[in-house]
């Protein structure tokens, strides 16, 4: 009887704690991307997300400068549209960063406060995808601290 009930605890231990990591992995596949009316080629990288199994809610706003200021995202790393994706870590998504970069940053979870892909470089996911156009992703911080080298495409 004693390991019966021994059994029966750690199995709702088990089942109760893979529903929290079901929770927080649906959550970290949660990306919430802020984009004007305006822009196409952002929805298109949202459709992308989403077919590469992310869940997407996509808001939009007329101006994404507090979401951006909000973010840390400074002038020379700003893109069209600013995402944010996870739970306890939430990490920005600025522009048109690839699936490869985003599935990186949720396994690695570095210090940084996102990843971006300045501006709107061709070839780039939801710029007329091309898999072996060349761009870099960066890493970025709030605290001032220049961007650093996340990953290089095309390479």
């Amino acid at each position: 009887m004693k390991r019966t009930v021994t059994g029966m605890a750690l199995a709702m231990t088990l089942i109760a704690s893979s529903g929290a990591f079901a929770q927080e992995a649906k959550a970290d596949t949660s990306i919430t991307v802020f984009k004007t009316p305006w822009c196409g080629c952002c929805q298109v990288w949202a459709d992308r997300m989403i077919e590469a199994g992310y869940t997407v809610e996509t808001r939009e706003m007329e101006d994404l400068t507090l979401i951006k200021q909000q973010g840390g995202v400074t002038d020379d790393m700003a893109a069209c549209h600013t995402s944010v994706i996870g739970t306890d870590r939430k990490y920005v998504l600025e522009g048109h960063v690839p699936a490869e970069a985003i599935e990186r940053l949720m396994h690695e979870r570095p210090d940084i406060a996102g990843i971006a892909v300045p501006g709107m470089p061709q070839g780039s996911l939801g710029m007329g995808f091309d898999p072996g156009a060349r761009y870099t992703v960066h890493a970025f911080t709030r605290d001032g601290v220049a961007p650093t080298v996340f990953m290089r495409m095309g390479e």
